[in-house]
């Protein structure tokens, strides 16, 4: 049986902050290479699990989202919905299955977290943050 470990401030925000450093070194690739890597970013996450302990139900969520990266090599949106998805997968490890890092009883609720930061900056289109921050000249590639 499951026994809820309670998530400390620091679980919460160190997981955005890999988000937010993932985002910022992807902002530093130029179109169309920034939408490939992270395609192909997606498509290795999807594999992340495999034996994680949910037996055939991990081949099937590895097939889905190689199918989605796919499909994220033209848009962003597919690449979105691949984070969400492994956010639920993270979950569903978290309360049910093996932690992605197996000494770490609460890292796949980071990576849950962390995965919504992501998936969030690609509904977004994945801009570069360069542009935000009034830098254009490092991730002009937008």
């Amino acid at each position: 049986m499951y026994t809820a470990v309670p998530l400390t401030f620091l679980q919460i925000v160190a997981p955005l902050m890999v988000a937010l450093g993932f985002i910022a070194a992807c902002s530093l690739l130029k179109e169309p290479g920034r939408r490939h890597f992270s395609a192909i970013i997606i498509a290795g996450a999807g594999a992340a699990y495999l034996n994680g302990g949910l037996g055939a139900w991990e081949f099937a969520f590895c097939a889905l989202v190689t199918f989605i990266a796919y499909r994220g090599i033209k848009d962003y949106r597919f690449i979105a919905v691949g984070w969400l998805l492994h956010s639920i997968w993270d979950v569903a490890h978290h309360f049910y299955g093996t932690p992605i890092v197996p000494f770490i009883p609460t890292s796949s609720a980071g990576c849950a977290i962390c995965d919504l930061g992501l998936a969030a900056w690609y509904f977004l289109g994945a801009p570069s943050i360069y542009t935000w921050l009034g830098k254009r000249n490092l991730g002009a590639g937008t």
